[in-house]
């Protein structure tokens, strides 16, 4: 199941940021944020050595074109000519007989340096534009540590309505369990606040 092979238009440039595919020089940047273990402490991966950064950056560096359930659309964000942070788009769901991925989740990940500036809210919202416009998706979604704030508030910034909390779900890396988050947008709920509806 999976959709002709479709690569997004980019890259997106909105009032602030350049959002584009990830190139094996992005390297430095995102290892600089990413061996942060307080900007990976609600993410699914401890903070980057080396070799985690290798293997995070070959995933990141192929996900240009997402065909199928599974597939990701990697994009890295640049301020002033500065990459700040990282954007995730992977297709989860796929519904009837050779039907294209109908629901995708959201990803993001952001130097902290530039926090507070609304970088992350400009980003991903670019980020659910492109994904409604080049996809035929019915539902984007996001799911997150409830501990996680600043993502929840960028989730409600963008419109998505939170749907669930599901408790110790997703096993710590400290051999405890915590709790998920999932956030939801529909397809209509977009274009009706796109039109102003």
């Amino acid at each position: 199941m999976g959709l002709d092979r479709i690569t997004p238009a980019l890259p997106v440039r909105t009032e602030r940021l350049v959002l584009r595919t990830v190139a094996p020089s992005d390297s430095a940047a995102i290892g600089a944020y990413c061996a942060d273990p307080e900007v990976t402490r609600y993410l699914p991966f401890p903070a980057l050595d080396e070799a985690g950064l290798a293997q995070r950056m070959e995933r990141l560096v192929a996900g240009t074109a997402p065909v199928q359930v599974g597939d990701v659309l990697a994009l890295a964000v640049e301020h002033e000519g500065v990459l700040v942070g990282d954007l995730m788009l992977r297709f989860e769901a796929a519904h009837g007989e050779g039907a294209p991925p109908s629901i995708a989740e959201l990803g993001w990940v952001f130097a902290p340096s530039y926090g507070g500036r609304g970088l992350a809210t400009e980003a991903a919202r670019a980020l659910v534009d492109l994904a409604f416009t080049t996809y035929p998706l019915h539902r984007l979604m996001a799911r997150l540590d409830p501990r996680n704030t600043a993502s929840a508030r960028l989730c409600e910034r963008l419109g998505m309505t939170h749907e669930a909390h599901t408790r110790e779900d997703y096993p710590d890396r400290d051999g405890s369990w915590s709790d998920t988050s999932v956030y939801g947008l529909l397809r209509r709920e977009w274009e009706a606040a796109r039109s102003g509806g």
